[in-house]
């Protein structure tokens, strides 16, 4: 039986006629993001939908881009025919690995230079990772200015709102943290290699090492003799 989180389902619903995509996990539901699809948050599931107003080709075209990317990377999708394709378009590691990517280096970190660097990445102050997020936000603030909907120059005081308030709040946050971690210059005592030598500030030289001792690896129970499963009284 296939994994659950890697079978979808993209099909248009019997009822409504609306082209709904099903299943998968939070992979799936990045890659039905990017094809165009628009996720729908209920109690009990999540899933996906095309944007309103389609022409029916065009919402045609967008599943079977969907279906493309998904099996491409190893997905079961299940679709309606007219959905299917043959091809399996590149797959390339999105902007969010590269900052997913300094969490991994920050878990791997064992000293506090290593993590003030990781850090340096989203503080830097010309170019830094939170210093491009408050671009963005205040590009799309930008957008809706012109947008000529009634609601558009509310929601572009709400984005550079979060832009001037809570990204400030964080950021600020963020450099004080990573400038007092770059001046401690101390390893991490929970992720340093053991060396198992004892300290030369050690008074009390019949200890071996600080470090609690290596749990002892599990041994698997001897096999029972040949044809003892066999013998019975």
């Amino acid at each position: 039986m296939p994994r659950t989180s890697r079978y979808l389902a993209i099909r248009r619903d019997p009822h409504s006629n609306e082209l709904l995509a099903r299943g998968g996990d939070s992979e799936a539901y990045s890659i039905l993001q990017r094809a165009g699809f628009i996720p729908v948050v209920r109690l009990h599931e999540t899933y996906h939908r095309v944007p309103t107003g389609l022409a029916d080709a065009d919402a045609s075209s967008l599943a079977i881009n969907a279906v493309a990317r998904l099996r491409a990377v190893g997905y079961l999708v299940d679709c309606d025919s007219g959905f299917e394709t043959d091809a399996r378009p590149a797959s390339f590691l999105p902007l969010g690995a590269s900052v997913a990517h300094l969490a991994e280096r920050l878990r791997d970190a064992t000293t506090t230079d290593e993590a003030a660097d990781v850090l340096t990445e989203l503080t830097a102050s010309h170019d830094g990772i939170l210093t491009a997020l408050q671009e963005v936000l205040t590009a799309t603030a930008e957008f809706h200015d012109g947008l000529g909907q009634p609601a558009d120059p509310h929601t572009a005081r709400r984005l550079r709102y979060l832009a001037d308030e809570y990204l400030d709040v964080i950021r600020t946050d963020l450099i004080h943290t990573r400038n007092a971690l770059a001046d401690r210059h101390c390893p991490h005592p929970g992720r340093s290699a053991c060396t198992e030598k004892v300290p030369a500030t050690e008074h009390e030289r019949s200890a071996v090492c600080t470090c609690p001792p290596a749990a002892s690896p599990r041994t698997l129970p001897a096999p029972p003799p040949p044809g003892a499963a066999g013998l019975h009284r």
